[in-house]
C-alpha cells in the first residue's frame, strides 16, 4: 500500500463508522439531541459532509458541482442537526457524494499538492493534500467517537466497527459491576 492508500483507509473505516452508527435506529433517535450541546446522530453525519466538500473541495480549488444549500447559509450551527424536511436517506446520499467528490480530489492530486484553507489563521493557511487527509481522518473520527456514545447513550451499543466492538465481552451484570467500581472511585473524591 502505498502512503495515500493508508491515508485513504483509515479515512474510509471513518466513514464507514458514521453510518453504522445510524444502523437499526428509527428517526427520532437519530435526530434526538443527546447532549446539553445538541449533539445527535445524523447531525454528525451532516457535519462531516460539509467538513469533506470543504476540505477536499474549497481548499484544493475544487468545489463540489452539487454541494448542499445548507453549507452556504451561514446560520450558526445548522451543520449539526437535519431539519424534518431533510431525511435520513438525504443526507447519507449527500455524505455519500461527498465522499465520491473527495476521492476524486484525492485521486486527482498529489500529497504534496498545495491547498489553501481559508477559514485557517493566516500563518497556518498553506497546506498539503497530505496534510488535509490527516486533519480529515483525524475530524471524522472524532466525530464517529462522539457518534459511538451518543449511540451508546440511545440503546447501549457501543463499538469501534461492525464485528470489532473492541470492548471487553462482559454480559450485563459484569459491566454493571465495572460502572459501579468506578462510580465508587469517583465518589470517594470531593465534588
Amino acid at each position: 500500500m502505498t502512503p495515500k492508500d493508508v491515508l485513504r483507509h483509515y479515512l474510509q473505516e471513518a466513514r464507514d463508522t458514521m453510518l453504522w452508527k445510524l444502523e437499526d435506529l428509527g428517526e427520532r433517535d437519530i435526530r434526538r439531541p443527546m447532549t446539553a450541546t445538541g449533539t445527535n446522530l445524523l447531525g454528525l453525519v451532516k457535519h462531516v459532509t460539509g467538513v469533506e466538500l470543504g476540505y477536499f473541495g474549497q481548499v484544493f480549488d475544487r468545489p463540489a458541482a452539487n454541494a448542499p444549500a445548507w453549507l452556504d447559509d451561514g446560520e450558526d450551527n445548522e451543520d449539526m442537526w437535519a431539519t424534518a424536511d431533510e431525511s435520513r436517506e438525504f443526507i447519507v446520499e449527500q455524505y455519500r457524494s461527498a465522499w465520491a467528490h473527495s476521492d476524486s480530489t484525492i485521486d486527482a492530486l498529489e500529497l504534496d499538492a498545495s491547498g489553501t484553507v481559508p477559514w485557517w489563521r493566516p500563518e497556518s493557511r498553506a497546506v498539503t493534500l497530505q496534510r488535509i487527509l490527516v486533519h480529515v481522518t483525524s475530524e471524522t473520527a472524532r466525530h464517529a467517537g462522539h457518534a459511538d456514545i451518543v449511540r451508546e447513550l440511545i440503546d447501549e451499543r457501543a463499538g469501534l466497527r461492525p464485528g470489532v466492538s473492541n470492548l471487553p465481552s462482559g454480559d450485563a451484570a459484569w459491566w454493571r459491576e465495572y460502572r459501579e467500581r468506578l462510580q465508587k472511585v469517583a465518589d470517594s473524591f470531593d465534588a
